[in-house]
């Protein structure tokens, strides 16, 4: 069968295939990061044992394995195998392998039947799954990488047995780099920072990182993380400096806001609008410069600069030109801080770096049933209900531990904020203790 696809295709049996297919994996013990599924104990593991399958379905994200899963559990059955993707197929495709299905049975033959994607039909096309699924005219295994307490029919939910898959951890993505190793014969050109960085970059995806390894791989050199990133990633667009004394100007506006320095920033504002600048981009920028220079330090920038823009959309010019002067000199005289922007960037180069976490199951809200059979919420405290109204509790994902992103400094009202933060991070570590 499949020679004679790969000879429809004009292609031979041996013609070149992807890293990840290369390596997708044969029986349920080459899955990785699955143990507590597919290994002896597991409930996967024991049905395929048994040779005796329920119908299924498969939640996790992106390149967890669900579709392998899918194929090796269909070798361990004497069932007919069909796979359908709920992206491509329509009502018209189900009639006509439920059809088949139900041929196959009055012969003795069941019918396996892998649904990638399943979450992506519609109601009425999760319901005429039912009644051959509660017949057993069909086995069903559904992928998906949505809460199927929000995505399935409870109906369906019914007949079917919800297994969760893991996202591949550092673990996980090491062990499928080092069958690629294995695969290709030489190791990855990456020194131990990249290498720690293209396991990042996978975000838990065993697929991803081996596609992102065949990349590697195909490069001759030697990879530190900043020549990784580069091969990897493509480069931001560079921005339009056809009109350089456009962006000189307003460089020197955003200075002179930052140096608190009210004369030289109307001066620019008033070079610029005497080139006929738009006030209403002029007015974008002050909006960025009240988060990104002042933020915390004076929480009223923001909110005098939005008036501003607003005054002007009103008003038009010249008269609306006085107002967004008026935010400027706010801007330039008010205490500076970037605490908030840098805590932000940090704050973003962490969830890059730590990619899909899970947050703590215990602030995990649980409207279904589903979801109360994973503990989600379990242990909760609610912070209204302690003495300080502040409990003190762990927000973060469990693998990470707490990390600090904002530093307020001594100025400004975020002399206050720091005051209080101090004062909790107290309760914190007294409630920890």
């Amino acid at each position: 069968m499949t020679a004679n696809l790969f000879q429809s295709a004009n292609l031979s049996a041996d013609a070149p295939r992807p890293l990840a297919d290369r390596l997708r994996p044969k029986v349920l013990a080459d899955i990785v990061g699955q143990d507590h599924l597919v290994g002896p104990d597991g409930p996967i593991g024991k049905m395929a044992a048994s040779g005796k399958l329920a119908s299924m379905i498969l939640w996790g994200p992106p390149g967890c394995g669900k579709t392998t899963l899918a194929k090796i559990l269909a070798d361990h059955t004497d069932m007919h195998f069909e796979m359908l993707s709920a992206i491509f197929s329509g009502v018209a495709d189900l009639r006509k392998t439920f059809d088949a299905a139900r041929a196959r049975r009055e012969q003795g033959k069941g019918t396996l039947l892998f649904v990638d994607e399943i979450h992506r039909f519609n109601k009425s096309q999760q319901d005429a799954f039912l009644p051959v699924v509660e017949d057993g005219t069909i086995t069903l295994i559904g992928a998906t990488t949505e809460n199927p307490s929000f995505e399935l029919n409870a109906a369906l939910l019914s007949r079917s047995q919800v297994f969760v898959l893991k996202r591949l951890d550092e673990t996980g993505l090491e062990s499928l780099l080092k069958r690629a190793e294995e695969e290709i014969g030489a190791a990855l050109p990456l020194d131990e920072e990249a290498r720690e960085t293209l396991k990042a970059m996978a975000d838990g995806d065993g697929r991803y990182v081996l596609t992102l390894a065949e990349q590697v791989f195909a490069h001759d050199d030697a990879l530190d993380r900043e020549g990784l990133m580069g091969l990897l990633q493509k480069r931001a667009p560079l921005y339009d400096k056809s009109d350089d004394g456009h962006y000189n100007l307003i460089s020197a506006l955003h200075k002179s806001v930052r140096g608190s320095d009210p004369d030289a920033a109307l001066y620019w504002f008033a070079r610029m609008l005497a080139g006929g600048e738009d006030p209403r981009y002029l007015a974008r920028r002050m909006i960025r410069m009240a988060s990104e220079d002042i933020g915390l330090a004076d929480p009223q920038a923001l909110a005098v600069t939005l008036a501003a823009a607003d005054a002007y959309e009103r008003l038009g010019s010249p008269e609306g030109e006085l107002a967004l002067a008026q935010a400027l000199i706010h801007l330039a005289t008010a205490p500076k801080s970037n605490a908030a922007y840098m805590a932000y960037k940090a704050a973003m180069r962490t969830a890059k770096e730590t990619g899909s976490l899970m947050p703590p199951i215990h602030i995990l809200n649980a409207p279904t049933k589903l979801m109360k059979e994973q503990d989600y919420g379990d242990g909760y405290i609610y912070d209204h209900d302690t003495p300080e109204g502040f409990s003190g509790q762990d927000y973060f994902p469990e693998e990470m531990g707490r990390v600090e992103f904002y530093d307020p400094p001594e100025r400004g009202f975020e002399r206050d904020i720091r005051k209080r933060l101090e004062y909790w991070s107290k309760l914190r570590g007294r409630n920890t203790q």
